[in-house]
């Protein structure tokens, strides 16, 4: 298993983690023996969006047997137990207390990430930041029980606002290549539904999204992304709007290339499915690549954008093209280049000035991407 840093949190998680869908209605023997997998495999990070008092408990005793340093928990504020059923709250007469009661049935000290649950509406974003919420979000941050605070949407605008606002360390953000290539909405329901994708002409990322993930990236904020497998759309080649069925590999590898991705949380209702997340560390470039069903696609076109798909490699100059391009689009996106994207850059084993023009990647982009006159473009904002 791969890890990578939760942005400026400095907590190391692995890039496959597992969501709580899938620990529902379970016997606590099933949720022992999915857990037990997962840190069998290396899967160190686990998202608790659960109220459910019973799954809570499951997750505690089956977490007890590893060292507190083993695991992280993304466990979600806001989200109650209501008369047998899930609920989201806004009242902190309901979330306090709930909160406490995810520490102790978890016995845990402290929660990694303490994300905010489920907020896609910009007046609700605004409730959030303006009243009681954050404010008590931030006394369990300085009193240490939470590590870093986070907040889930399905909504771009409001997770620009959120990495605008300077509080939130960790976004979790449905990422996949459907759901990127849609305007932002209010109306989470719009993502499941047919009609959405199926008459739709695709002209690439949506620039907000793409600006999203470049922002999120100099800011230091991480995204973990949830639905991505867009709720099993795209692993059907009838409903996929690629008209090709993709992989869970080929969707967790577009995920993970996106900027500022640490780890796609994964739900799984079995270990099979789990396992089928965990290969993705041991698949082969060809076993992710995703790059020719996304470029042939009948009604989407990517043409000109870079998906940093690594597609275009090898080089004769051993320039690391992908790199190259992600580092020019953040820094891009600021008037002057922040010290991160240029330090990144300096890290490279070659820069653009070696590029020679040879050619031989413009042949292999799926995506027609003007690569020489990108590496021109990099040598004048790096000086190199």
């Amino acid at each position: 298993m791969n890890y990578r840093i939760l942005g400026r949190t400095g907590i190391k998680v692995s890039e496959i983690g597992i969501g709580g869908e899938g620990f529902e209605n379970r016997s606590y023997e099933d949720c022992e023996a999915l857990i037990d997998c997962a840190m069998k495999n290396g899967i160190n990070f686990i998202d608790v969006y659960n109220s459910n008092p019973e799954v809570r408990s499951h997750h505690g005793r089956a977490l007890k047997k590893y060292p507190r340093d083993a695991f992280v928990i993304q466990g979600h504020l806001c989200t109650v137990w209501d008369d047998g059923q899930y609920r989201r709250s806004r009242e902190l007469k309901e979330i306090v207390p709930a909160f406490m009661d995810l520490l102790e049935r978890m016995q845990l000290n402290y929660i990694d990430v303490g994300m905010i649950h489920y907020v896609d509406e910009k007046s609700d974003f605004e409730r959030i930041m303006s009243k009681g919420i954050i404010a008590y979000a931030q006394e369990l941050k300085r009193q240490g029980h939470i590590k870093a605070l986070g907040l889930s949407t399905h909504n771009p605008d409001i997770a620009l606002m959120a990495v605008e606002s300077g509080l939130i360390d960790v976004i979790l953000l449905s990422i996949n290549p459907a759901y990127d290539m849609l305007p932002a909405s209010e109306d989470v329901d719009i993502l499941f539904e047919d009609e959405t994708f199926a008459n739709r002409t695709y002209e690439g990322i949506d620039p907000k999204r793409e600006h999203l993930y470049q922002l999120c990236e100099n800011r230091g904020v991480a995204l973990t992304v949830m639905k991505g497998y867009a709720a099993g759309k795209l692993f059907s080649q009838a409903e996929s709007p690629f008209g090709q069925a993709l992989t869970p590999v080929q969707c967790l590898h577009y995920a993970l290339t996106r900027p500022a991705v640490a780890a796609v949380m994964v739900g799984v209702s079995s270990q099979e499915q789990l396992l089928a997340a965990a290969a993705y560390a041991t698949a082969s470039d060809a076993e992710k690549d995703y790059s020719e069903i996304l470029a042939n696609a009948p009604k989407s076109s990517f043409r000109g954008h870079c998906m940093y798909c690594g597609h275009c490699a090898p080089c004769s100059q051993k320039i690391d093209i992908a790199a190259v391009n992600k580092y020019l689009d953040l820094a891009l996106i600021q008037e002057t280049v922040p010290e991160t994207v240029n330090g990144h850059y300096e890290l490279l084993a070659h820069y653009a000035e070696e590029c020679i023009a040879y050619g031989e990647c413009l042949k292999n982009c799926p995506f027609g991407v003007a690569i020489t006159d990108r590496m021109k473009q990099a040598v004048a904002v790096f000086g190199k």
